[in-house]
């Protein structure tokens, strides 16, 4: 992978003109990806819901979740509110509202109900509901697919003994899929090498320079928010988050040089049943938190309103901020784990806020590829989420949990 890498970055320098034939190369990993992100998503909560065979217990678990996820979401946003004001990343930049290009924005596709949020609440909700029960899965729409998820297991649920044999042919179902998976990630380094050469060049190194500010204030949020916040979380639970970071260290870096977080899914949802947390628990949790519980996306939308806020000038009071943070709360749900959606979550937000130039965002484009701290930040948060609401559930195997983490050795931080 590191050597797919470094090829990628000499030919973006060496002839930019070829390096940027080889975006069909990510492209293509990225829709291997995608097309059974649909179906994986679907089986992994009917399993979660159906495994339960107390109902209660079912709505209580999905209950906490939705909880937690909206207390990360609101805590999430309001610490990208406050890193952009401590970091200021637009300051300098001096762009008037009115030279920001009108360009078409050439983003990956997402699902439509990013874009719906505009139309408010009542407008998103409709959104949820698919015209038919294959529409979802044909668009690929995350929010729809989960409702009919969470319908299909609670009906499985109520089928008793009917039931068992169903849930055994979706649990074989699903090795299959994640064997799937497993064949696909074996081009993971040829998919990383088109994605570094198209970037560089596209756009080369001097092109991103004065977004580099941008850049590496995000990663420094990223950072304080997983070691301080996402930390104290996980302490709560007793867990270190240094070597839960560890542990999962191979999806991290799968992650990061594919940009593809649901490609480390299947990994992940093994890794926190060796951990201790109920098998139920996590199938439920960890598929839905990458709707509901992204916080790097979260943190990143946040961050990124406000450097257009600060570049173009336009001030914003404290009332009009927090407007933005309610506004965020909704539409950062359209912020998947496709490909593009948080950029896309970020263009609704900023559509919907109307006080910051919407053609702003073009800015973010050199960097858009860059932003792999936002795929991280989302991986850890979920997996601290699968943590913490087993522990909350009473459902987490503590000796499993010391003894597997007690095997793990923490990373050296500086």
């Amino acid at each position: 992978m590191l050597a797919a890498i470094a090829a990628g970055i000499a030919l973006g320098h060496a002839d930019p003109s070829l390096a940027l034939k080889m975006k069909p190369l990510s492209d293509g990993f990225v829709r291997l990806i995608g097309m059974l992100v649909g179906v994986i998503v679907f089986m992994l909560v009917v399993s979660g819901i159906a495994g339960m065979q107390d109902k209660m217990r079912a709505a209580k678990v999905g209950g906490k979740a939705i909880l937690y996820f909206e207390v990360m979401t609101l805590l999430s946003l309001t610490c990208g509110l406050l890193a952009a004001h401590l970091l200021q990343p637009g300051i300098g930049f001096h762009l008037a509202p009115s030279s920001a290009t009108s360009a078409p924005l050439a983003v990956t596709t997402v699902p439509d109900t990013a874009l719906a949020a505009g139309a408010g609440v009542a407008g998103f909700l409709f959104n949820m509901i698919p015209d038919t029960v294959t529409a979802a899965f044909m668009h690929n729409n995350s929010l729809q697919i989960l409702l009919l998820a969470v319908l299909s297991g609670v009906a499985l649920s109520r089928m008793g003994e009917r039931g068992r044999s169903l849930l055994q042919l979706l649990e074989d179902l699903l090795a299959i899929l994640f064997g799937m998976i497993s064949l696909i990630l074996k081009v993971a380094p040829l998919a990383a090498f088109g994605a570094m050469a198209f970037t560089i060049g596209k756009y080369g190194v001097g092109s991103v320079l004065p977004l580099l500010h941008f850049v590496a204030a995000i990663y420094l949020a990223s950072l304080v928010f997983i070691l301080v916040v996402l930390g104290l979380i996980a302490a709560s639970a007793g867990v270190n988050i240094l070597r839960l970071i560890a542990f999962i260290k191979t999806e991290l870096l799968l992650v990061f040089f594919t940009t593809s977080s649901m490609a480390a899914l299947p990994g992940l949802t093994e890794k926190m049943e060796q951990l201790g947390c109920a098998k139920p628990v996590v199938r439920l949790v960890l598929p839905t938190g990458y709707t509901f519980n992204l916080n790097g996306s979260n943190l990143y939308i946040a961050m990124a309103a406000m450097f257009l806020a600060q570049a173009t000038g336009i001030e914003l009071s404290l009332w009009q901020q927090l407007s933005l943070l309610a506004i965020a709360m909704l539409t950062s749900k359209g912020a998947t784990s496709v490909t593009g959606s948080s950029f896309i979550a970020l263009a609704a937000t900023l559509t919907t806020f109307q006080l910051i130039p919407v053609t702003g965002i073009v800015l973010l484009l050199g960097v858009e590829r860059l932003m792999k701290c936002r795929s991280l930040s989302n991986v850890i948060g979920n997996c601290v989420a699968c943590l913490v609401i087993s522990a909350w559930d009473r459902a987490l195997d503590r000796d499993m949990l010391r003894q597997t983490l007690s095997a793990t050795k923490p990373p050296v931080t500086p």
